[in-house]
């Protein structure tokens, strides 16, 4: 029968619904495979659901549904299930006849309000937890109930889906393989699946079944409505469902379906015996879902709803595939509690009973301690990663910390997060944003190259291999091992080819026999000398080798399958040292560090390495940096930190003695600088910088009075808090001092005048601050302003403000201030100094930390009249101002800067992102205003009122961090995010954080200005 001649329209059900129930209300189209469904909406009140059925449904089976819902109703009246609506004449079910001459079914239920699942964004673990948390609550309410129609034959019904291979025919290439693999791997476990406990489920929590509440942060699943597919099958087809339908549209689905199931083995316990059929039974629920779309495609085309599933299904099917069958069943072990492998406990009553020695694991070598090497992401031992790469030099810190501890073998990594695999082949695209494998599953023994390595029990070669490649394992062995009963396996990464390639797959070798001897660099991919070994309890899907290191995020499930290989040898000089837990150090913070000391994010980040654009946490995770511009050339940049290194070895002293690097530094800057700032004074930080100017100020003028721009930030020193309006006009101030007078924020967005020909009034305003000084009777110091105003929210001088500024200022008799703490030093792109965008030249130049990379430098640049002037016989000394250590480390900055074009560099990707930003604001009229030059940009969110939305702000900053991007937050009203990154930023990382920030701008909460509780 045609699609159209048993449709039923919005306005026919109305009609139904008046006839047969005596409601009036307004019926909204939803989506339904067999019934036509229809949302009622009726004035004061939750409304109802009206269900129409097909022509000739079976009244029995449309009975079932109804019991089934009184059943829950009766035994779980906490549980939200719709309710069942009798019509005027007490029945629960009715008919009607349609204008073709059909009968039709008709029942009404009570509405469920909410958002449908497939409507909510994000849907992040906790959401898919408490979707799995119902699906099992409802499971348990359904014990007990039984009808005639739960024991139907039905193609949804996971248990009967090997109907599929009759319809193989209709897929072809990889999606035949894909379908086959599927139908056959589930055929051969049926002797064991068939077995499995059996209920009545709900079977189909699928996206359009699943209604969440309104929470638009915190939200949670409700209740699962539409119970047409309920049958009486195995328990965990139903939690395979939950999981089919919300693993969709994820770069790794098996990570995804963790927390659903966490969530239903929390509301109904699942056994061990069941999660290992939920991997198959996830794959042939898709499976079901792909040929039904393929049949349907020639039944019914127009009917979307059926073909709604089918790309995410593919998608999905196709990852899943990928994913060891083995290691998704340890995966669900570990979600629910159990031990990730079956085999834990006998295994380690075996090892408990069981020891060997390092002298059997290398009889030549004769000693049986270590010395605990630490090369996590934290060790200092490592050092830059620029020389663990270097092998010689690495080679040489083995060798002298060998001769340390003659009596040890170097040893240890067991479950160590390390920064050390470069490779990208270590990287891929989680969840949430890039995940590294950094986890080391084995432990290394530091030892000469051509060691004989020997077995220390019984095996079978299953892989003898050599797996080139740089920072692989160069030649590998792993044995098969059967000790009363328990199969593990031994690795033995990092030999040479030649005494690898001598064993087949197959060879039996015995206790103590040589199995291969350790390779140098050119055989075992790339290292020091050093054996990698690790034991498992199984090889996965794996043939030729093995992973020696896992991403964090699976930690357990890998803890369960790759044993500490110190339980063989038990010596507690090679246990794994323990970290201070991240709580510990904020209770100790807390108490100990000053009350006003903050903690960046909602969740504090432990930030232990450095790396270019980004920072890495003590878990190995990399965090791209958008915020710390201080680290100007990069995180932990080789050339700067060698420079430092090697001349803190020499000697650090003050400026009062001769010394080259002062004056590098000094020719370094003078370079980049007009002609007329050609004396400078060297500092410790920017305050130091703003504080030396301040002085100068009054020195060379005689007056006190300092013009500073609203919502300015110029250092925390007691002189610099007195011209910040940021610190005085904010939280524990107490408004601007008497000698320093504030003009309005030249804000051309949302400031006191609006517009691109701002610059004039906004100049004018400099000139009022100035008459309010003469009338009391005084004189001007200076006026001083950031090139692009920071803590004001990025913020751009208008056109024409400065050069009337510093005209105004310098009729007063007033000097000129640039504050280039944070925009110095090329960042701005067009040009070295911020001041120089606006054709001006200051009289003082301050530069803050950046011109250090980090390390404590600071700089201020004047003419020659300011220097004479300051110059009046109090000596200006500063300790470590201009030290041999800061000056050699800023030349170095300034040097790279140049060397590397950084520059240009900051000029090409600042536009770029300018650009991409302008382009999200289009999409998202949420972001009000993109602006700033060069790797200093800004963008403010605001609503269609131009008022700030802080939340949403705040939302962004911490929701971005959770894909592995760091971002801060400023301006007055806290509703600007700043872009200020590290100057090697790239490309790449731009397009990276437009790719995240479009994902965030989708979600539920940055779609709509309204406050919501949090």
């Amino acid at each position: 029968m045609r699609y159209s001649i048993v449709l039923i329209t919005a306005n026919q059900a109305e009609q139904i619904l008046e006839q047969l129930y005596g409601i009036k209300g307004k019926a909204i189209s939803l989506p339904g495979e067999i019934d036509f469904n229809f949302r009622i909406k009726i004035k004061n009140g939750e409304g109802y659901i009206l269900k129409i059925s097909r022509p000739d449904e079976e009244e029995d089976y449309l009975d079932f549904q109804q019991q089934l819902l009184q059943y829950i109703s009766h035994n779980r009246k906490d549980l939200i299930a719709p309710k069942v609506i009798k019509d005027i004449t007490g029945n629960t079910i009715s008919e009607i006849t349609d204008e073709h001459g059909n009968k039709r079914k008709i029942r009404l239920l009570s509405w469920i309000s909410g958002r449908i699942w497939s409507t909510v964004n994000p849907q992040l673990d906790t959401l898919r937890y408490s979707l799995g948390e119902q699906c099992g609550l409802l499971t348990g309410a359904l014990q007990g109930f039984d009808h005639p129609k739960v024991h139907r034959e039905f193609v949804w019904d996971i248990a009967q889906s090997l109907w599929t291979k009759e319809y193989l025919h209709l897929f072809e290439g990889e999606e035949k393989d894909i379908i086959s693999f599927f139908q056959n791997r589930f055929e051969t476990v049926q002797d064991t699946y068939s077995i499995l406990r059996k209920t009545v489920v709900h079977n189909d929590a699928n996206d359009n079944n699943v209604i969440v509440s309104k929470d638009i942060i915190h939200p949670k699943v409700k209740a699962a409505i539409d119970y047409g597919d309920a049958i009486y099958t195995q328990v965990i087809n139903d939690v395979a469902i939950a999981c089919a339908y919300a693993i969709m549209n994820y770069n790794d689905p098996l990570e995804a379906a963790l927390p659903i199931l966490k969530g239903y083995h929390s509301s109904f316990s699942l056994g061990e015996d069941e999660l290992k059929h939920l991997y198959l039974a996830i794959s042939m629920r898709l499976v079901i879902s792909v040929t039904k779309s393929a049949i349907n495609k020639t039944q019914e085309p127009d009917n979307e709803y059926l073909l709604i599933s089918e790309k995410s299904a593919w998608e999905v099917l196709k990852k899943w595939k990928n994913i060891s069958e083995e290691y998704a069943y340890y995966s669900f072990r570990d979600a629910c509690g159990y031990s990730a492998h079956p085999n834990k406990k006998i295994f380690t009553s075996w090892i408990e009973n069981n020891t060997c020695s390092l002298s059997s694991l290398f009889p030549t070598v004769q000693k049986n301690d270590v010395h605990l090497l630490d090369l996590s992401v934290s060790s200092k031992w490592v050092g830059h990663q620029q020389e663990f790469n270097d092998l010689e030099l690495f080679q040489f810190k083995i060798n002298r910390l060998q001769k340390e501890n003659p009596n040890k073998i170097i040893a240890g990594g067991y479950l160590e997060p390390r920064a050390l695999y470069t490779s990208n082949s270590y990287d891929k695209i989680g969840n949430s944003g890039r995940e590294s494998r950094a986890i080391h599953l084995g432990v290394d023994f530091w030892l000469p190259a051509n060691t004989p390595v020997h077995t220390l029990l019984d095996g079978e070669v299953v892989t003898a291999f050599n797996h080139t490649g740089d920072k692989n394992y160069g030649g590998l062995i792993i044995l098969k091992h059967e000790e009363e009963s328990i199969v593990f396996y031994t690795l033995y990464g990092h030999l040479t080819v030649d005494s690898v390639m001598q064993k087949q797959h197959g060879d039996i070798i015995k206790k103590g026999e040589c199995i291969g001897y350790l390779g140098d660099s050119t055989q075992n991919g790339n290292w020091a000398p050093h054996l990698h070994f690790q034991i498992m309890h199984s090889m996965l899907d794996y043939t030729v080798d093995f992973p020696g290191v896992a991403y964090y995020n699976q930690l357990e499930v890998w803890r369960g399958m790759c044993p500490d290989p110190n339980s063989l040898f038990k010596l507690k000089t090679l246990n794994p040292k323990n970290d201070t837990a991240n709580k510990e150090l904020i209770s100790y913070r807390k108490k100990h560090l000053g009350k006003s000391l903050s903690l960046q994010y909602k969740v504090p980040i432990k930030m232990v390495r450095g790396s270019g654009q980004y920072l890495i946490d003590q878990y190995g995770k990399k965090y791209l940096d958008t915020v710390n511009n201080v680290a100007h050339v990069g995180h932990e940049n080789y050339a700067v930190v060698k420079a430092g290194q090697e001349q803190m070895a020499l000697i650090n002293t003050n400026s009062r003695y001769l010394h080259d690097n002062i004056n590098e530094l000094a020719k370094e800057l003078i370079e980049t600088l007009p002609p007329e700032l050609n004396v400078l004074h060297f500092v410790n930080s920017g305050s130091e910088a703003n504080e030396l100017a301040i002085r100068m100020v009054k020195a060379a003028t005689d007056e006190g009075d300092i013009i500073a721009s609203e919502i300015g930030y110029h250092g925390n020193a007691n002189m610099c808090i007195d011209i910040s309006s940021y610190k005085f006009d904010g939280n524990g101030g107490n408004g601007a001092p008497e000698h320093t007078q504030i003009f309005p924020l030249p804000d051309g967005y949302r400031g006191k005048y609006r517009g691109k020909n701002t610059g004039t009034q906004y100049a004018l305003e400099i000139q009022k601050c100035i008459d309010i000084i003469h009338k009391k009777g005084r004189g001007v110091g200076a006026f001083i302003i950031e090139p692009i105003i920071s803590c004001g929210g990025q913020i751009e001088l208008p056109d024409g403000f400065l050069p009337k500024a510093y005209q105004y200022t310098r009729a007063a008799g007033g000097l000129c201030i640039s504050d280039e703490v944070q925009v110095g030093c090329g960042r701005v792109g067009k040009t070295f100094w911020g001041f120089q965008m606006y054709n001006v030249v200051p009289d003082i130049v301050t530069i803050g930390k950046p011109l250090g990379n980090g390390h404590p430098l600071a700089a201020v640049a004047c003419t020659q009249e300011v220097a004479d002037k300051f110059a009046n016989g109090m000596e200006y000394f500063n300790t470590f101002g201009g030290n041999p250590v800061s000056s050699i480390i800023g030349a170095e900055v300034i040097r790279t800067v140049k060397r590397d074009k950084l520059q240009l560099h900051a000029l090409e990707i600042g536009e770029f992102l300018k650009k991409e930003l302008k382009k999200l604001a289009i999409k998202y009229p949420i972001i009000g205003d993109v602006r700033g030059q060069g790797l200093f940009l800004g963008f403010e969110l605001v609503d269609d009122n131009m008022n700030p939305l802080a939340e949403q702000t705040d939302y962004l900053a911490n929701r971005i961090k959770d894909h592995g991007i760091l971002m801060s937050i400023d301006g007055p009203d806290h509703n600007v995010l700043k872009i200020k990154p590290p100057m090697v930023f790239n490309k790449e990382n731009a397009e990276e954080l437009i790719f995240y920030l479009d994902k965030v701008f989708a979600e539920d909460y940055m779609q709509s200005d309204k406050k919501y509780i949090i």
